[in-house]
């Protein structure tokens, strides 16, 4: 199963639908609509967050989902699928993937990447699972944890990674050599041609969220270009 689940992405795009609570299109609905567009245009997976979302999402397409949930804990920094309530919610929703920052920041209640996903990887032993990383040492880290994927999805999101020139073609390339596992590229990805430059460093698959899916984001940009 695991197995047919990457090789359906493989290769391919996978877009990102997501819309936070203070963002225009926050709605489950609005979502699932934005996934079926994508999957109509040829992406071979999408990502998501929230269990709402990924359930209406999980009505019209038939192309795996990786699914996060973003919290907010006061006690940490880490807010993509940072406990195992979260984990719960979206294995109980089905969903093909699930990704969890695996940056090498403490988790809440001070908990490490390494004792966190010992314990997931225990409760659930056939879930595919994805490392969302800042750098080359958390990759080869979450890789030799027994995470699945290796994502490059959190590069120029974390204290020390800020300021990384994205998308991070450098980072991409070292994982796909060194860490044993498929990489997924992510982050900073705007337009067709960096997504080919992105397949090009040997990845196994890219997803591209902003450029695709948020029309304010991609307003912005356009008025940013005329007004400067």
């Amino acid at each position: 199963m695991s197995q047919d689940i990457l090789g359906k992405i493989k290769g391919g795009l996978i877009v990102s639908c997501q819309a936070l609570n203070d963002e225009p299109l926050h709605s489950s609905y609005i979502m699932s609509r934005m996934a079926y567009a994508a999957m109509l245009g040829g992406a071979v997976g999408i990502r998501a967050n929230t269990v709402e979302d990924i359930t209406e999402i999980k009505k019209l397409v038939d192309i795996p989902i990786i699914g996060i949930i973003k919290k907010n804990y006061d006690d940490s920094d880490v807010y993509i699928t940072p406990t195992m309530e979260e984990v719960d919610a979206l294995v109980d929703c089905g969903v093909d993937i699930i990704a969890m920052d695996s940056t090498a920041r403490l988790r809440p209640k001070s908990q490490s990447l390494e004792e966190f996903f010992s314990n997931v990887r225990k409760k659930y032993p056939n879930q595919l699972f994805m490392a969302d990383c800042s750098n080359y040492d958390e990759g080869i880290q979450a890789a030799k944890l027994g995470f699945d994927i290796i994502g490059t999805t959190m590069s120029g999101y974390t204290p020390y990674t800020e300021g990384t020139k994205l998308p991070n073609y450098e980072l991409m390339r070292s994982l796909v050599k060194d860490c044993g596992k498929p990489v997924i590229a992510e982050g900073g990805i705007w337009s067709p041609q960096e997504l080919k430059m992105a397949l090009e460093t040997g990845v196994f698959a890219a997803v591209v969220g902003t450029a695709i899916t948020r029309p304010m984001d991609i307003t912005r940009r356009y008025v940013e270009a005329i007004n400067n």
